[in-house]
């Protein structure tokens, strides 16, 4: 009895744990399962689609895009062969234009190189679908939702319609595609001598009826870049959409958030390098929808920025209608795109290029140096003119920091005393303290001042040589072959000596590059720290002996425009400092402050116990 009765248990037991388990954890697994799985599948015909439309859209916007194929490549070269093509050749542009899709995605930049060596690559813009590095330029149209209309999509064979075989500078190219239905779509691509195409997209309407399409633009970008993901510079997706004002995803950013839209706004969008972009740009009284989205496609990372027009092309019966849109696809030259801004109203496209914080530092400072390069021929002799401009402007302020200083100096013994004689009586000593200043028209603050003005300054002077394209390859004198990288020397090799590559080293590798010009930048820093005695404070005195050895290894990596500007800046406050100071009555004794830090200091000598 008992054993039937503990028969009956164990099966009730399992009968609850089998139930329990499907009902509370094999049932929500296999939904979430499924809802994971849809949800690929959606995010998947949304990079097909591949637009900023809604899921759920009202009577007469667009729901969907029509579907592309996509075909891998071995390399470049192999995706450009795979198709027929209109060649590009301008000035600053050489690539083609693929019949398939009748897209932009073979560009490159004929004024720039990969590397310093006059030989070396042009950089490669965009590239083919599928090929490695996929990114490329789309327009199209998508029929209002629940309309049966064949248009155009990525694998779409167009024809070259009229005598121009070549896109050239003032010379467009026109492609005809016919659906069979009545629509015959034209897109006619014009390009001017930098790196602004108008695409221009003609529909004849043949058929019994008005038809209403919406004109769509993207850029898609196949595998994520290198970028060197740092703060002062942003690089992914990018755009200006009206009152949205500038709104950036980085690539991570976007990876994690899928997918933004930004509804029945305006403006323009795209992705950004450091030196280069690519922006679709409606016209800029358009009214769109706009997408930064992100999918994974085959283990490929797939980026994508598009817009959509929310008011349709309505192309009556037996008669054709038009739609405009631009596409930039070039360098960052600032002057290049500060003329388009003008010259076509479209909505801050200057903030293609990252000012950063302190713009209203950085603008000014980018024309002066490149006003001063017209001038001096040289963008390293620019940049130290424009710090003894620096220094001469904040001269009057540096004047009264120094002065504060020496007259410091001067009534030093006094402070000592008035310590002594107050030290266990704080609140004296401070009131003491407070009118011996103001008997000398001494300000304890004013040291902080010049270094807190210039602080900005330095920051803003940082970002031009960063993120400035007139710096890149930009030769100064010997070996510093391009401003805005790091000095080539490098210590740890004995200049070039040995060779191996110090900076491979695991885990410190990257504080092993140390260039002649951050070691010089480190000894004017030392020596200018020597212009005043050490504190008499042992910890204060370490600190300010370790701070130029610490900034010289953290600058060996920062552009060498920059480490020059520092090392030139330090010695011209040495020579600033060393004036003032004597005119003030100060004795300088900065070779015996130099020889003091040499010398073995004495061993203290405990006095002998009771």
């Amino acid at each position: 009895m008992n054993d039937n009765r503990n028969v009956i248990l164990a099966i009730v037991l399992s009968m609850i744990v089998l139930f329990g388990w499907q009902f509370f954890i094999a049932g929500p697994q296999l939904e979430r399962s499924m809802q994971e799985a849809e949800l690929a599948q959606q995010q998947q015909s949304e990079l097909d689609a591949g637009l900023a439309t809604p899921s759920q859209t009202a009577e007469g916007q667009p729901a969907t895009a029509p579907a592309t194929g996509t075909q891998t490549f071995a390399d470049r070269a192999s995706a450009i062969a795979a198709t027929q093509r209109l060649t590009i050749d301008t000035g600053d542009l050489a690539g083609s234009i693929n019949l398939t899709g009748a897209r932009l995605d073979d560009l490159e930049l004929k004024s720039y190189r990969e590397t310093v060596e006059p030989d070396s690559p042009i950089i490669t813009l965009l590239s083919p679908s599928g090929a490695p590095g996929g990114y490329y330029v789309e327009q199209g149209f998508v029929p209002a939702s629940g309309a049966n209309i064949a248009v155009p999509n990525g694998d779409t064979v167009w024809t070259l319609e009229g005598e121009a075989t070549n896109l050239t500078a003032g010379a467009p190219v026109t492609l005809v595609w016919d659906n069979g239905q009545g629509l015959v779509f034209r897109r006619t691509f014009a390009l001017d001598e930098h790196y602004l195409f108008t695409v221009t997209q003609t529909v004849e309407n043949q058929t019994g009826g008005d038809v209403a399409l919406f004109p769509y633009a993207r850029v898609v970008r196949q595998g994520t870049p290198h970028v060197q993901n740092f703060f002062i510079q942003h690089e992914g997706l990018l755009g200006v959409l009206g009152s949205n004002n500038w709104v950036a995803r980085k690539y991570q950013d976007i990876r994690n958030d899928r997918q933004v839209d930004f509804s029945n706004t305006s403006g323009w969008l795209g992705i950004t390098d450091k030196y280069w972009a690519t922006a679709v740009l409606p016209t800029p009284a358009a009214a769109i929808n706009a997408r930064f989205s992100y999918a994974n496609a085959q283990g490929v990372d797939v980026y994508q920025t598009s817009f959509v027009e929310t008011q349709p092309l309505m192309v009556p019966a037996g008669g054709t209608a038009t739609s405009e849109s631009y596409v930039f696809a070039g360098a960052k030259e600032e002057a290049v795109i500060a003329s388009y801004e003008q010259q076509y109203g479209f909505d801050r496209l200057e903030l293609l290029i990252d000012w950063g914080w302190f713009f209203f530092i950085t603008r000014p400072l980018h024309w002066l140096l490149t006003a001063l390069h017209g001038v001096l021929g040289n963008f390293g002799l620019a940049i130290l003119a424009v710090t003894v401009l620096i220094k001469a402007i904040f001269f009057p302020l540096a004047n009264r920091s120094y002065a504060s200083m020496a007259a410091m100096r001067r009534v030093a013994p006094e402070m000592k005393s008035i310590q002594e004689r107050f030290k266990d009586d704080r609140a004296a000593q401070q009131q003491a303290m407070m009118e011996l200043y103001k008997k000398e028209k001494i300000n304890p603050l004013s040291g902080c001042w010049p270094i807190l003005i210039q602080i900005p300054v330095f920051f803003a002077l940082y970002t031009v040589i960063f993120i400035s394209l007139e710096m890149r390859h930009a030769p100064f004198f010997g070996w510093i072959r391009d401003l805005a990288a790091p000095d080539p020397t490098n210590i740890f090799t004995l200049f070039g000596l040995i060779p191996w590559d110090p900076t491979l080293v695991p885990i410190f590798g990257a504080f092993l590059h140390l260039g002649v010009w951050p070691i010089i930048m480190g000894i004017t820093m030392w020596v200018q720290m020597k212009l005043n005695p050490p504190p008499t404070d042992p910890t204060q005195a370490m600190i300010f002996g370790l701070m130029p050895i610490i900034f010289t290894f953290m600058l060996g990596t920062f552009p060498a425009g920059l480490v020059i500007y520092w090392a030139w800046n330090n010695f011209l406050s040495i020579v600033q400092q060393w004036y003032i100071m004597k005119r003030h009555g100060v004795e300088v004794d900065l070779f015996g402050n130099i020889l003091a830090s040499f010398r073995r200091k004495p061993k203290e000598v405990e006095p002998p116990k009771a």
